[in-house]
């Protein structure tokens, strides 16, 4: 079961419409907005709101545990990264490490991880 629990949140600007994104990685971009986190790279947080356009509010979970959109099979205690899309995968090396997984999820399902970005996967 997919759970969060004393996480800290923030408020940014969303880059575009986010709506799609609940649940999912976001990275802050050049603009001061937070857009979908790409592929292996760092991450501000996690999406927990789903504004459907540009400047409205993005409540962004940026540490703590919380929930995330599982983009593979994803064994409790493997460190995570993002996906393409912001989905939670393992972290392969050259992955910036956003967490570690508290659930078990298998792809599509939403499970917990406690976001605490660490570096980088060896």
């Amino acid at each position: 079961m997919a759970v969060k629990n004393n996480q800290e949140t923030l408020t940014f600007q969303a880059g575009g419409d986010l709506s799609a994104l609940q649940f999912r990685f976001v990275a802050m971009a050049a603009d001061e907005q937070v857009d979908s986190a790409g592929n292996g790279e760092d991450a501000i947080g996690v999406l927990l709101n789903d504004p459907a356009q540009a400047g409205r509010a993005a409540e962004v979970a940026v540490s703590g545990k919380t929930r995330v959109t599982a983009g593979g099979s994803v064994p409790a205690g493997s460190l995570v990264a993002s996906d393409a899309v912001g989905r939670a995968v393992v972290a392969t090396t050259g992955d910036a490490i956003l967490g570690i997984a508290s659930t078990t999820g298998a792809s599509g399902e939403v499970m917990s991880i406690v976001f605490n970005p660490r570096g980088y996967a060896a």
